[in-house]
């Protein structure tokens, strides 16, 4: 019998990667602490069972006391338990099992005072994962930087006798980054994350010990503990999501512009889409319809506004928008 470890408390957190689009780009809601650390993290606390029956409830619950923020739509994402990814300083006798949620929701400016005041600030995404943004074509950062330094790291001595061979680490880096035969896949997010921790390419793999220090400078905004897996978990399945599900209408105000659409479809999918073909996919879908009015601010002639069309969600059982991916 396993008799002489050490005990350990195990805690479970809850953590919401918040989405909106602000100015037609995708942002996530970071918290800044007063505590000298200029990494942000994710809104989060523990789970308190004594107050609430679910996850989901005591998640809104801390987010709208804390921040003064409803959310709309939310999902749970992934439970994150492994060893090391959660470092918390003077607590070594204590293991954070951390629950991820993908929530939804708009902004406007009077909210934005309100989110200040808790020490909250809207974040575009791509600073954390800027390899992901692919609206004005492929990224120079891909080039230049990363895949000439996982090229290095995939015939490095193996960090321990579990580590993968160079072999199992060129077929990964292939097919997360689309080399060779493989397309670039817009949703495997989380494996691209991923790759580059493994690699020593992030800030938070030498926070975390996994590696002593990076070869490279670091590639995007570092978060506490283990956010930004969890915002790249939370990219990866909103850009799965909005394929077979109108969650995008979420994120837009009642009346929109195609034009406004498209840009969060984009802002989301992290591609430029051709506007006649999304035009066409739209009207094919039958998702949206004309409400009557237009909009005289565009610079040009007056756009016409839609709605969500919500008798879809009864008609068909997936109606989502097929940009692409797998």
């Amino acid at each position: 019998m396993l008799t002489d470890l050490p005990a350990v408390t195990v805690e479970i957190g809850l953590n919401a990667a918040i989405v909106a689009v602000v100015n037609r780009s995708p942002h996530i809601l970071a918290i800044s602490e007063a505590d000298g650390d200029a990494r942000d993290s994710l809104p989060f606390g523990p789970f308190d069972p004594a107050r609430h029956r679910t996850f989901e409830s005591g998640l809104r619950d801390r987010v709208e006391k804390r921040i003064a923020l409803r959310l709309g739509y939310i999902e749970q994402l992934y439970t994150f338990g492994d060893r090391g990814r959660q470092r918390l300083p003077g607590e070594e006798g204590k293991h954070m099992v951390s629950v991820g949620y993908l929530a939804l929701t708009r902004t406007d400016a009077e909210n934005n005072e309100q989110l200040a005041e808790a020490g909250a600030h809207w974040r575009d995404w791509y600073g954390y994962l800027p390899w992901e943004d692919w609206r004005r074509g492929r990224p120079a950062l891909l080039d230049q930087v990363i895949l000439p330094a996982l090229a290095r790291w995939e015939n490095s001595p193996p960090y321990d006798e579990r580590s993968a061979s160079a072999a199992q680490r060129r077929s990964r880096i292939r097919l997360a980054f689309g080399l060779d035969d493989f397309p670039w896949d817009e949703e495997r997010v989380l494996e691209r994350y991923e790759l580059l921790y493994e690699a020593g390419l992030v800030r938070e793999a030498v926070i975390d010990g996994h590696c002593r220090y990076l070869d490279n400078p670091a590639i995007g905004l570092a978060m506490r503990h283990d956010h930004r897996r969890i915002v790249a978990t939370a990219v990866a399945r909103l850009r799965g999501k909005i394929k077979y599900r109108p969650v995008v209408f979420e994120l837009m105000p009642p009346e929109f512009t195609l034009t406004d659409l498209q840009a969060t479809v984009e802002a989301i999918s992290g591609r430029h889409l051709h506007k006649q073909n999304f035009r066409r996919l739209v009207e094919g879908a039958e998702l949206v319809e004309p409400t009557g009015g237009t909009l005289a601010s565009t610079g040009g002639r007056p756009a016409a506004l839609f709605r969500f069309r919500r008798q879809i969600l009864d008609e068909r059982p997936a109606p989502g928008l097929k940009v692409g991916g797998r």
